[in-house]
């Protein structure tokens, strides 16, 4: 299973945390559940995760982490975390948007 194109913004698609990549990683993450949960499975299926993130320097790490670390519990995702690339972007497809998230996940 593959969900794709998850971004930090509100359910009905309106921005939310701008400018606050931590906070939009966290979002994206719930998405990402949601869309795992509706086939079934969850974050203990998931065997790659990958987050696209705008203008990305070395010195974001821990505002991508902390975005990870305040859903590890809620969303139940394993320690150590599944297997993850990060790919640095100019752009998405608005300019609030400073991450997306896609997720492989296998399923018996």
């Amino acid at each position: 299973m593959h969900v794709a194109g998850q971004v930090g913004r509100d359910a009905d698609g309106s921005p939310a945390a701008v400018g606050d990549l931590s906070g939009q990683v966290a979002r994206a993450l719930r998405h990402v559940a949601r869309g795992l949960a509706g086939a079934g499975a969850g974050f203990g299926d998931v065997v790659r995760l990958r987050f696209l993130v705008v203008g990305w320097r070395p010195e974001m790490y821990p505002d991508l982490v902390a975005g990870i670390e305040a859903v590890v519990e809620e969303l139940g995702i394993p320690q150590p975390w599944p297997p993850a690339t990060l790919v640095g972007v100019e752009s998405l497809f608005e300019p609030d948007v400073l991450v997306e998230i896609e997720a492989t996940a296998v399923l018996d």
